[in-house]
């Protein structure tokens, strides 16, 4: 009893400790973290060595390790999600503090000699082949991982394998930080309005707010400027003042580079990053990290990435070109530019579009209201999936969250969300989805699943909603997507529910999917209204819009592909003394259309890489979108027999069934399989883009 006591004594007091529910984000400061995380680590140290005597099944042995590993993710899993959405130094340093501790544990875990041989003991009992599939699959990954863990190394090498993945943890916090702050350090008064001509008024309004609100002006009109993407972009595609076009360039592509503050400069960093993950391969029995990143992909091997990459760009790379010499004269005959450069490929190629199509991105952006677009995405999910997406109640870390459960037609619960749309300095850049809390089987009954969904839109300015452009749209239906992946899973063994356990190169396969329904017209009318004036989107607007689809396909796939090579090369071949950014100059000399100057630093804020998931896996986004093309397909094939075209609920069934559901309970080619009646396709994907 007094144990009891004492535990929910100290959930009382540090809401980290605290899983009866909701994360308790009102009320999480950076001084709960240490004791928090000093708890859980002791607690389940202390587990670890009672495992090992126990029986080797899975209610005596597994159970009691997933549940003591969920309390550690979901507290740690917490941290982090307030490290990424809203930083403060305080959080910083309590996580930095921690990390270590973290990523020690884990990797005491993935080298455990006596858990990797009850975990071997249990795959080779009989009651091993008497599990489900999906437990089975739980104990297929467990034996991979301890293998990638380490654990088959002789003891003598274990301590070094451990300082290796502690200090790449360290690294990569620190590259994400870096590229944070070098992003917060640059900003620009404009004074004379002139200096903005082009970019829109909303645009405009957005940076003189931003002005007051840091105190910029004093009795004088002002307009902030900063990197962040609503600034950023604006200012790129639309501003017609050519120098601060490459100022701002230059600006955003040294970002955590060498031409900025030298503590934030993220070159040595990526050397170091590099070195240490193929000196771990190297332990581990394999020739490059990018062969150990593969072992748990789709994809057999390195080779048959470059050769999946270097045929589509072979299909790629004349469209690109025609569209590279139909900008550049273009910019010369109407736009006065000869010299085309990085920083003009934007603004000249909204100034094409607009020639070409009769429509501007801007004009388009006035019909997407935020709560429209969000009304508009919920609807493709009740129709699809036959369920009721509701505002809902939870703690918050900012004013800007909203928070949403997912209830099927009984009313029951299926999951919630949480959505963070807005840029801020305190939130690093780009769109993410993240699990707060995976769909499992309890002794209570089923934990329904919670989802992050992270973008960086433009806030709403005085007065109005904030407005969103069709590209975040599709980017808002890509998360909503991996969202989806998490919350409508049917799994019950967190190992395999929902995203845990998909293959790196499949998981990109719900979120791309969804991006389709965006350039479908019964979808977009449903969600699109005019700002000020409440107007439908007219059909020849979106008939437009639709026409312009696939315009620069081609150097937006060579630019994916480009990105994607470097990535694979970068952790496979790379040449001995060669730098990053040697071998990514090297790659933009044999196939891109566009070459950036000299000082552009790209890898050093190419975060996905080097501070995210995707080391030798960011070609994934390219092969998940086949998957997701061809899955396609098949709404599109049926939609002529369907009153609502492709809002199809049958078949939107099937797609939940057979691959929302089924989580990593299976490989994700099986789960294809079983939607599609075959194996992939690249001819949909390339239709798609208008390459077929």
């Amino acid at each position: 009893m007094s144990a009891v006591i004492h535990y929910l004594a100290a959930t009382a007091m540090n809401p980290l400790l605290d899983f009866s529910g909701l994360p308790r984000y009102a009320e999480i400061r950076p001084e709960h973290v240490s004791p928090a995380v000093d708890q859980l680590l002791a607690e389940n140290r202390a587990l670890v060595e009672r495992q090992l005597s126990v029986a080797p099944l899975w209610d005596d042995f597994v159970a009691p390790m997933d549940d003591a590993n969920e309390r550690l993710s979901r507290a740690w899993g917490q941290v982090s999600h307030l490290h990424s959405v809203l930083d403060s130094p305080e959080l910083r340093e309590a996580y930095n503090e921690n990390l270590p501790k973290i990523t020690q544990y884990y990797a005491e875990l993935g080298q455990h000699e006596g858990l990797f041989k009850q975990y071997k003991a249990l795959a080779a009992a009989p009651e091993f082949a008497r599990l489900s599939a999906p437990r089975r699959k739980v104990i297929d990954n467990e034996l991979r991982d301890f293998h990638l863990g380490g654990a088959d190394l002789a003891d003598a090498r274990k301590p070094r394998f451990m300082d290796i993945q502690e200090e790449l943890a360290k690294l990569s916090a620190k590259f994400e930080e870096n590229l944070l702050d070098a992003t917060r350090a640059w900003s620009k008064l404009i004074e004379d309005e002139a200096e903005l001509a082009g970019v829109p008024d909303d645009a405009r309004a957005m940076f003189k707010e931003m002005a007051e609100a840091d105190g910029s002006l004093v009795n004088t009109p002002g307009w902030k400027l900063n990197l962040q993407a609503p600034s950023f972009m604006p200012i790129l595609q639309y501003g017609e003042n050519r120098a601060l076009r490459e100022e701002m360039y230059r600006a955003y592509t040294t970002r955590a580079s060498e031409f900025g503050a030298p503590e934030l400069d993220n070159t040595a960093l990526i050397a170091r990053i590099l070195e240490l993950r193929q000196e771990a391969a190297k332990m581990l029995g394999f020739a490059s990290y990018a062969q150990v990143s593969l072992e748990p992909k789709m994809a057999d091997n390195p080779a048959e990435v470059l050769d999946f990459l270097n045929e589509l760009a072979v299909r790629a790379r004349p469209y690109a070109e025609r569209d590279m010499a139909e900008l550049r004269d273009y910019a010369a005959k109407e736009l006065s530019l000869p010299d085309l450069q990085a920083w003009d490929v934007a603004y000249a190629s909204e100034k094409l579009r607009e020639a070409r199509y009769a429509f501007s991105e801007n004009e388009v952006k006035q019909y997407f209201p935020e709560p429209k677009v969000l009304a508009g995405l919920f609807r493709v999910a009740e129709t699809l999936y036959g369920l009721a997406i509701v505002p809902d109640v939870a703690p918050l870390w900012h004013e800007d969250v909203r928070f949403y459960a997912i209830n099927d037609r009984a009313g029951r619960l299926v999951g919630q969300f949480y959505l963070d749309l807005h840029a801020r300095d305190s939130k690093r850049g780009g769109a993410w989805m993240d699990d707060a809390i995976t769909r499992r089987q309890t002794e209570s009954g089923i934990q329904t699943p919670v989802a992050y969904l992270n973008c960086n839109f433009t806030r709403s300015v005085g007065g109005k909603p904030a407005l969103l452009t069709h590209d975040d749209v599709i980017t808002l239906f890509h998360e909503f997507g991996h969202g989806l992946h998490h919350l409508l899973t049917q799994v019950e063994d967190l190992g395999v529910s929902g995203i845990s356990g998909v293959e790196w190169d499949a998981v990109e396969l719900p979120s791309q999917f969804m991006e389709n329904f965006c350039w479908e017209w019964d979808v977009v009318k449903h969600m699109a209204a005019h700002v000020d004036t409440g107007a439908p989107l007219p059909k020849d607007l979106f008939d437009k819009m639709l026409a312009a689809k696939n315009f620069q396909a081609g150097m937006q796939t060579l630019r994916q592909i480009e990105f994607s090579l470097f990535d694979m090369h970068l952790h496979y071949d790379l040449a001995p003394g060669q730098t990053a950014l040697g071998l990514l100059n090297e790659l933009r000399r044999q196939i891109a259309v566009v070459i950036p100057p000299d000082y552009n630093r790209f890898p050093n804020n190419f975060s996905h890489i080097f501070a995210g998931g995707y080391a030798a896996g960011y070609y994934s986004y390219k092969w998940a979108e086949v998957l997701s093309a061809d899955a396609y397909s098949l709404f599109e094939e049926e939609a002529g027999s369907h009153v609502g075209g492709v809002l199809n609920p049958e078949v939107g069934h099937r797609f939940w069934s057979e691959i929302l559901a089924q989580g990593g309970s299976r490989p994700a080619l099986e789960s294809f399989k079983a939607f599609r009646g075959r194996e992939p396709a690249i001819d949909a994907l390339l239709r798609h883009n208008g390459m077929a």
